[in-house]
């Protein structure tokens, strides 16, 4: 049976004053943001909307924390997550809520793409960025990286403007990296892929027991 997920990515400290995001030495120029700036900005990260998918009144909700360059978040995604799209997401019993974690900068730029297409396009961009993962993540620099990002971009119908517009937005990245703070710090969410189910955090585990945790769940 296959896991939730086959491991954990470790989350990284984000050092204040540490320009985690910048583009060096390329053209055009991408974010360059530090946590000092993303927690000291005067930024409303009620701005940034919950991408979710399923009813929204299931009895069961479970929040995914998940970052875009995790191996095993993309293990998950490729696998039992479709499992459990279909047996629980797509009935109407899950309200199923993604959340980013950004341990680097390609983890960013792959989330403002996936988020460029808007809500609708969402979770079929996130789809692609894992199942490529292991191809765009090593595709050389951070130029190179993110030229891989806009191809996927342009492949689910987002045109380069567009794209553009939304890889050098300053102020969304900046915002994005203070939601994602706020998050993990309220959650105590360390590690990816973590998830939440109607509000408690549970253990990586096989699928089968995952799915028992949610039939319990609707059983109570």
């Amino acid at each position: 049976m296959s896991r939730i997920a086959t491991g954990i990515c470790a989350a990284v400290a984000i050092a204040a004053g540490g320009y985690w995001l910048s583009l060096s030495n390329s053209s055009p120029t991408y974010p360059l943001i530090s946590s000092a700036e993303a927690q000291e900005a005067d930024l409303d990260t009620s701005t940034i909307v919950e991408m979710v998918q399923g009813a929204e009144g299931a009895p069961v909700e479970i929040i995914e924390y998940a970052s875009y360059t995790c191996p095993h978040c993309a293990n998950f995604h490729t696998g039992a997550y479709k499992q459990l799209k279909k047996d629980f997401i797509d009935t109407g019993k899950v309200k199923f809520i993604y959340r980013e974690v950004y341990f680097d900068r390609y983890g960013l730029w792959a989330s403002m793409v996936a988020r460029c297409g808007g809500p609708e396009k969402f979770f079929g961009i996130s789809d692609l960025i894992y199942e490529g993962q292991s191809e765009w993540t090593k595709a050389g620099g951070p130029a190179e990286i993110v030229d891989e990002l806009r191809k996927i971009g342009r492949l689910a119908g987002i045109d380069n403007d567009q794209l553009e517009a939304c890889l050098q937005d300053g102020t969304r990245a900046q915002t994005l990296v203070a939601w994602y703070q706020e998050n993990a710090e309220r959650d105590g969410v360390q590690s990816t892929p973590s998830f939440i189910v109607n509000g408690k955090k549970v253990d990586n585990q096989s699928y089968g027991d995952f799915k028992k945790l949610i039939e319990d769940e609707l059983g109570s």
